[in-house]
């Protein structure tokens, strides 16, 4: 197996051009349990570990860049502040040495359905951002997984980035599991309240091929909730929420739990983030 390690971006496209079949390795933390398990035999590996470019995060055009190597706890410590969905997933990703090495831009590449940082993504309408030598392009992350550990990723692209909406409103995410820490989702939920616009995002983990949407709940909490009085949510409208919700997913039974249990988690998690979320909003605007 050869082990290429660029030194730059622009390096690190070239080989990944010259080397399409090369597996590319940010942390390692998912494709060294590959690799230790002979799931995969790759004839090459791709470290892109010494690629300063990958490590940044910062405003451009509006949004907030992040750079496909930012460790989980960077995201943490630097970025609670202003990603606090994506934040909130990231405490919850394995140990604090998986977060140290673990990124969003590896997340994205395993595409796995259970993938703790995509429902976020998700929510907030996240854009990835795709390089080769041919050039740079953005997908939503609405469309960039096509099944379980499939994407839109071409042979001689890499992922460069993820890039967030700068519009600011009240995040939650939060996810089930056999255990609180290092272990993955039975089932994951994300929301973000946009009170500017009055618009809503939602994001489904581990219940579907894909992370999903749940676009009618979003449309029902966007025309529903009481935007402007900040009043109490009424509880009819979280029990429907949680129930379009839980609609929206296509879980499957398997050895970590059964497509009704995921289904009424999700109805269970959706209505807790939506109360919680609001709770934050009612507060920033002074209701008691």
């Amino acid at each position: 197996m050869d082990f290429l390690q660029p030194e730059s971006w622009a390096e690190a496209l070239a080989v990944r051009a010259a080397y399409p079949e090369a597996l590319p390795v940010a942390g390692g933390t998912d494709v060294m349990v590959e690799l230790n398990f002979a799931r995969r035999r790759p004839p090459a590996l791709l470290d892109l570990g010494r690629v300063a470019e990958l490590a940044d995060w910062g405003g451009e055009d509006g949004l907030l860049r992040l750079g496909a190597g930012v460790p989980y706890r960077r995201i943490v410590t630097e970025l609670a502040g202003r990603v606090p969905g994506l934040a909130m997933a990231a405490r919850t990703v394995g140990s604090p040495q998986i977060r140290n090495r673990g990124t969003v831009g590896g997340n994205l590449g395993s595409a796995s359905p259970a993938g703790d940082a995509l429902p976020p993504l998700l929510a907030t309408g996240a854009l990835v951002e795709l390089a080769s030598v041919r050039g740079v392009r953005r997908v939503p992350v609405a469309g960039f997984c096509t099944g379980p550990k499939r994407s839109v990723l071409a042979p001689d692209e890499l992922i460069a980035a993820v890039l967030l909406p700068a519009e600011r409103g009240p995040e939650q995410f939060a996810k089930i599991g056999t255990r609180n820490a290092m272990v993955i989702a039975v089932c994951s939920f994300a929301l973000a309240l946009r009170p500017a616009d009055r618009t809503v995002g939602t994001g489904i983990g581990s219940a579907a091929p894909t992370p999903v949407r749940a676009v009618a709940a979003e449309e029902l909490l966007a025309a529903e909730l009481p935007w402007a009085s900040r009043a109490e949510l009424p509880d009819p409208l979280v029990r429907r929420f949680g129930e379009l919700v839980a609609a929206a997913a296509s879980p499957i039974d398997d050895v970590r739990g059964t497509a009704a249990y995921r289904r009424h988690a999700l109805g269970v998690l959706a209505g807790r983030a939506v109360r919680r979320a609001w709770t934050e909003h009612r507060r920033e605007g002074g209701a008691g």
